[in-house]
């Protein structure tokens, strides 16, 4: 695999003043690398979930004003999208990575995907590590750690996904940009399996497969 890991050029991206500007940089010096990451992680996840995964790259089309905070390449199993489905994602902020399993508001099956989890909350809560993180808005950099929540409130994470219309619920790990660099390609590509290894029985979950 030709990554060489993520630099400081790479998260100061997202300092970069102007929708095409900021857009010229995520294309020429981060976009090419998390194309290489999605042609690694596809069939590694394709294997953890039993489904086939498709790789998708942020590509940030609607907008036409402000730039993107973040960008990101994200692994579903329908090759012409990947927002409506329970999916993957591997991105960066200018101040962290994230590795995250995902269901976002444009997902339809939240309300039953959120009911599967409530049914195997006991499992999830204990299986989770501690270090580990959850999401309510992905267009938002703020987590909550899994070893800082307590069932109940796990619980009415996944009710939320159920009742609420813009609800969304992510979880996985994020690296500080810092320690994202010194992992380098190798050290980052065993975090990013390993997390990848600890959220696929999520999915599993979220899509019923045995």
């Amino acid at each position: 695999m030709d990554f060489t890991g993520f630099t400081n050029e790479d998260f100061d991206v997202f300092l970069i003043d102007g929708l095409e500007a900021r857009m010229e940089a995520i294309k020429s010096t981060i976009r090419p690398k998390l194309e290489g990451l999605g042609d690694y992680f596809a069939p590694a996840l394709s294997a953890l979930t039993s489904d086939e995964m498709f790789v998708h790259v942020a590509k940030h089309a609607r907008r036409t004003i402000n730039p993107p905070k973040d960008t990101w390449v994200a692994f579903a199993n329908n090759p012409r999208g990947y927002k409506m489905l329970p999916h993957f994602q591997i991105g960066l902020w200018n101040t962290h990575l994230f590795i995250w399993f995902a269901v976002i508001y444009e997902a339809p099956q939240k309300e039953v995907i959120g009911g599967r989890f409530t049914k195997k909350a006991a499992k999830i809560y204990k299986e989770i590590p501690k270090e580990f993180a959850w999401s309510l808005d992905h267009t938002k950099p703020d987590t909550i750690k899994h070893g800082e929540l307590s069932k109940n409130e796990l619980l009415s994470n996944f009710a939320r996904l159920q009742n609420v219309k813009k609800a969304e619920l992510l979880c996985g790990y994020t690296i500080d940009r810092n320690k994202t660099i010194q992992l380098g390609s190798e050290g980052l590509i065993e975090q990013i399996e390993d997390v990848f290894k600890r959220v696929a029985p999520l999915y599993k979950i979220a899509q019923n497969i045995k």
